[in-house]
């Protein structure tokens, strides 16, 4: 004969613990957020105190769910990376020339208006770890297949040697620190920044062929 109580006690135990490792993952997102909301007002990395004042939690508490703020900033890379994936889905794949070209600006440049100041960081940190630069070759290589994907009837003109060069000229001009230099240094709007690299992408790529 099964014990009733035991059939209860089971389950019951078991909605304990899996609310426990809920609010435990709420309360690492938060702090991922809190730190990304610092970043953002502040280009200096954040403080535990800060970050955890910003979380509405004690340092203790971040502490317990990251082991240094370098492992802090990883989490955030890998939240930053998927929200940019959301971000860059990608439209306008087979569309003229002129809309490709502003499809693939103002999605590069809505994700380095967001996630520079954590960039940034990630560079910073880079020589501390061979893992987080992978992580960032990885970013890179994302983008450099979106431009390859965006102007692939322009690219299929060249032969691969130029082709393969013009990839990585344009992946150099639409960088995060470029987008940091137009908006920092020269004060560029959002709006006149996208024109900049419509503009240069522009005269860049070769002419598009015409349909067959």
């Amino acid at each position: 004969m099964v014990d009733d109580s035991v059939v209860t006690e089971v389950p019951a135990r078991k909605r304990r613990i899996d609310g426990r490792r809920l609010r435990s993952e709420r309360t690492r997102q938060l702090i991922i957020e809190a730190y990304l909301g610092l970043l953002r007002e502040n280009p200096q990395p954040p403080t535990a105190s800060q970050i955890a004042k910003r979380a509405g939690y004690s340092v203790r508490s971040v502490f317990e769910r990251f082991t240094d703020l370098l492992a802090l900033s990883f989490a955030a890379a890998d939240h930053a990376f998927a929200q940019g994936m959301a971000q860059a889905a990608i439209r306008h794949v087979d569309a003229d020339r002129r809309t490709r070209l502003r499809s693939q600006v103002e999605t590069r440049a809505g994700i380095c208006e967001r996630w520079l100041p954590l960039w940034r960081v990630l560079l910073q940190n880079q020589s501390e770890s061979e893992l987080l630069k992978v992580r960032i070759g990885h970013m890179r290589d994302v983008v450099a297949a979106r431009l390859q994907l965006m102007y692939r009837p322009e690219l299929s003109t060249l032969p691969e040697a130029e082709r393969t060069q013009l990839v990585i000229a344009l992946e150099a001009l639409t960088d995060f620190e470029s987008w940091g230099r137009m908006r920092e240094r020269h004060g560029l709007s959002v709006e006149a920044a996208r024109e900049v690299w419509i503009s240069a992408i522009d005269r860049m790529l070769p002419p598009t062929p015409s349909a067959s």
